[in-house]
């Protein structure tokens, strides 16, 4: 049973954030899994380690645990055999467990992890021709409740831990097979270490990060910012910022930070064009509005048109979806002089839901007013829906499966890889 008390529904009114960053284990060892290389050095230290020794092993740890994916200190050659069972005794390099993977017809794959204290949460991985994307979710449920997305009618549990959002990046990287191959045994405390050959980093598939899943990312900052420092730090995961996406439904209060601390690349769930309807189906406008947001945006640090914010705009029928919509749109942009895009997104359709989808022809028109403007405005392909994992579908499958149909769905998986 989970032992966190579900986070209270703030309503108008901001959360207050879970101050955690790494999550009890039951066998009383610590996860070094998030952590950045001074909090490493620190934890070695307070376990009995000189500082020298201690800022060392946490280097050395620190390039095994997230440049390399090693999960085994006995794999970290550089780290003397004396030293490694001391290492285990006392921490483990964790991964979210797998509760279920799935792949669509699309290529498509979605993960149901499961954090140490028993919550459940979602990823995604979207490939293209030219890049791969990794949907990662920041938080267990949400607390906006936007009506047009299925996980906002979830609960907020949580926030996620640096080390379960990092996570999400370890195990795609584990999944798609991307670690360096080689070894660093020529720099090895023991000199009876074999060298395995040349170290080398592969091309990789996993080339882009959105902070698009399960949760507000703005309403978990600690927690998002620590972890993408690591996913770019260029001795660790070593993804450019440039590559990074953080959503956001508004959080405004937090959007300068953002751009100062964290420095990646801004979307904005838009979705409206006036306060009657975002009103509606983004209900942080009421506390956020239109006009508030786009300032906001207008002051991102280092949005340029070279680094263009993205608003991200569902289609939904007879909603937001008019010629008129359309015009104010580029009206708004234009108004605010913001270096933009707009991505269309064709509404994912879940049950329960209250909306339709745009028809093709209305979308079509819609993007074509934006573009005539002068402004990018693309039409998103749905990728996943067959396996709930398009946009605005993400909910926690243990709400939508019985447990013996997880089970069952695991014990196939486990039949097929023999």
């Amino acid at each position: 049973m989970a032992d966190t008390a579900l986070m209270p529904i703030p309503g108008q009114i901001d959360p207050v954030p879970v101050a955690r960053d790494i999550t009890p284990r039951a066998d009383g060892r610590t996860d070094l899994l998030g952590l950045p290389r001074g909090r490493i050095t620190e934890l070695f230290a307070a376990a009995g380690l000189d500082a020298k020794a201690a800022k060392l092993r946490g280097k050395q740890v620190f390039h095994w645990l997230y440049h390399r994916g090693v999960t085994d200190f006995d794999a970290m050659t550089d780290i003397a055999k004396a030293m490694r069972p001391w290492l285990a005794e006392r921490f483990v390099i964790g991964r979210p467990e797998v509760v279920l993977a799935q792949h669509s017809s699309d290529g498509t794959r979605k993960w149901l992890l499961k954090t140490a204290d028993d919550h459940e949460y979602e990823m995604v991985f979207i490939p293209d021709e030219t890049r791969g994307t990794l949907c990662v979710s920041s938080q267990v449920g949400c607390t906006l409740n936007c009506r047009f997305c299925h996980t906002g009618t979830m609960r907020l549990v949580r926030n996620l831990t640096p080390g379960e959002i990092v996570g999400q990046v370890m195990l795609a990287r584990d999944a798609l097979g991307e670690w360096p191959k080689g070894s660093m045994a020529g720099f090895a405390d023991d000199e009876d270490e074999e060298d395995e050959g040349g170290y080398s980093s592969d091309g990789r598939l996993l080339t882009n990060i959105v902070m698009m899943g399960m949760g507000e990312p703005l309403y978990n900052f600690d927690n998002v910012r620590d972890a993408l420092k690591i996913v770019m730090d260029g001795d660790g995961l070593a993804l450019s910022k440039r590559r990074i996406t953080l959503s956001t439904s508004g959080v405004v209060p937090m959007m300068a930070r953002a751009g100062d601390e964290i420095g990646v690349n801004l979307a904005v769930s838009l979705h409206a064009t006036n306060k009657v309807v975002r009103d509606e189906i983004v209900p942080i406008n009421r506390k956020y509005g239109i006009e508030e947001l786009l300032q906001a945006c207008a002051d991102y640090p280092g949005a340029s048109n070279a680094r263009r914010i993205t608003f991200e705009y569902v289609m939904l029928k007879d909603k937001n979806d008019s010629d008129e919509d359309a015009r104010e749109l580029v009206r708004l942009i234009k108004q605010y002089k913001l270096p933009a895009k707009v991505n269309l997104i064709p509404f994912n359709p879940w049950p329960g839901a209250i909306y339709d989808c745009s028809t093709p022809e209305r979308i079509r028109r819609f993007s074509e007013i934006v573009f005539e403007a002068g402004i990018s405005a693309p039409v998103r392909t749905p990728r996943g829906r067959d396996i709930d994992a398009a946009c605005g579908q993400l909910k926690t499958a243990a709400q939508k499966m019985s447990r013996a149909e997880l089970d069952r769905l695991a014990d196939e998986k486990q039949a097929a890889l023999g």
